[in-house]
């Protein structure tokens, strides 16, 4: 690089609003956010809702898992929806479906509207899933766009965190969950009401942030594109920008279609779809939401009080929130690809001596899973280390990489699909584990999760490819 092209960018960075770029990435992730806390809350309120609508164990569980039905579809139609009416007016929708489902759920009087208050819920999850990762990357520059992109895993963590500690106030203060608090209400319609701040909180300040300026162009509007992204790097770098923009699209400058993820060439679905789908998959047959769902149920299982579990969940919180900070430091340092696979590989040690702790065990009076104290310490020291090598890989990894590998013109439709196979992955780990847990115990669980970890090593080393330092417009499809 001669002296006068470094000075040019040089100059170009000077006038980039770094804080601004920073500011609108920030008020996306509160999206982030909302997605763990949503996630989060139900867990205080599970004798609350069996004693308000008598359900059933079935139906108690339908209740608990409705929100996962609403998420790969909200995840689906968030990515065609964006690529029609915008990333940011498809925020500000979620963010509207957040409000509601608070509002619904704690003022449910029947399971019925219990349960689409909380499918409602699902969709603004789905949709804040993928579409606050790509607002993202479509607005900040490729030097640290991964960087903000991580923080919206490290706003999940901290949504799940604010929930638990939210549930865990509330009860207190009321005695019970299902005890009285303000108004006459009980304390768990409460949990659900509190989620009311932030998601207004959200969608006021989504009202003061432009629209992706990608998007923009792909809608032919230039000069609201220009406008934009003067705003965010300076007039000079905005031109060459909105050019390189406009070039990456000009080849196939049409309406954005879920058609465009199959090559008009070969007629086959294009290669970096399914590369999207397997890290949206991968993320799940790991089985973290195993640990964080039923994280409760294996501490006890390991022989620790019902206090002492919750309490080792607090930890595995704050060690996720911790890792995700290394992640910060290192993703557009060393790349997207090697956190992956060495998470990978770290994880599928960790279940691996998990795995081996849990085939010493034997079965006590209560049908419980009795480990030594030596095993028991194995499995708690190994689970927090799968924990960490998660948070500092795959869990904020795989949604930056989907929210910028995709080529400008099939990124709606790409974040569709995988961020549908996610959700759909999530729900049926969730929903399986149980089965698993009766049939083949522990051991025979984790071993599945082991085995996908391992798979995924090998996955990520021949089929991902790097997108550490590149503008979105040299994404290949």
């Amino acid at each position: 690089m001669n002296s006068a092209t470094l000075e040019n960018a040089t100059s170009n960075h000077d006038a980039e609003n770094t804080r601004l770029i920073i500011l609108v990435s920030c008020v996306a992730t509160i999206g982030g956010f909302l997605f763990g806390f949503d996630s989060g809350v139900i867990n205080g309120t599970v004798d609350g809702l069996q004693q308000a609508f008598g359900s059933s164990k079935a139906g108690l569980g339908f209740e608990v898992a409705s929100m996962l039905l609403g998420c790969a579809i909200g995840a689906f139609f968030a990515g065609r929806l964006a690529d029609r009416w915008g990333r940011r007016s498809v925020l500000i929708i979620s963010a509207v479906l957040f409000l509601l489902s608070a509002i619904g759920a704690g003022a449910a009087a029947t399971s019925t509207m219990f349960v689409i208050a909380r499918v409602l819920g699902g969709f603004a999850v789905g949709a804040a899933s993928v579409m606050s990762p790509a607002y993202i990357a479509e607005v900040a520059s490729a030097r640290y766009r991964g960087r903000l992109a991580t923080v919206q895993q490290i706003a999940i963590i901290g949504g799940l965190f604010c929930a638990f500690l939210s549930n865990y106030l509330l009860a207190k203060a009321a005695g019970a969950s299902t005890e009285g608090l303000w108004l006459g209400q009980a304390a768990w319609r409460w949990m659900f009401w509190v989620q009311a701040i932030p998601s207004l909180l959200f969608l006021v300040l989504l009202l003061t942030i432009p629209e992706s300026p990608r998007y923009l162009v792909v809608k032919k509007r230039q000069a609201d594109a220009l406008a934009v992204l003067t705003r965010l790097y300076g007039a000079a770098q905005a031109r060459t920008k909105l050019a390189e923009i406009d070039a990456s699209l000009s080849a196939d400058h049409h309406r954005p279609q879920l058609s465009d993820l199959i090559n008009k060439t070969t007629g086959k679905i294009r290669p970096i779809v399914w590369i999207g789908i397997g890290l949206a998959t991968f993320q799940q047959l790991v089985g973290i939401n195993v640990v964080f769902y039923y994280g409760a149920v294996l501490w006890q299982a390991v022989g620790f009080s019902e206090s002492d579990a919750l309490l080792i969940n607090v930890l595995s919180g704050a060690l996720s929130i911790g890792a995700c900070l290394v992640t910060v430091l290192l993703i557009d340092r060393i790349g997207r690809k090697p956190l992956l696979w060495v998470g990978s590989a770290g994880m599928a040690v960790s279940l691996a001596l998990m795995t081996w702790a849990f085939t010493t065990g034997s079965i006590d009076a209560n049908h419980k899973l009795a480990l030594s104290d030596s095993m028991g310490t194995l499995a708690l020291v190994a689970a927090n280390v799968y924990v960490i090598f998660f948070n500092a890989s795959w869990g904020p990894v795989m949604w930056v990489m989907l929210g910028e590998m995709f080529p400008n013109q099939i990124r709606g439709s790409g974040l569709a699909v995988a961020g549908a196979a996610q959700w759909t992955s999530n729900f049926a780990i969730t929903v399986t584990f149980p089965m698993l847990l009766a049939s083949i115990g522990l051991a025979g669980a984790y071993g599945i999760y082991t085995v996908a970890a391992i798979i995924s090593v090998f996955f990520v080393l021949r089929y991902v490819y790097e997108t550490k330092g590149k503008e979105l417009e040299q994404m290949e499809g």
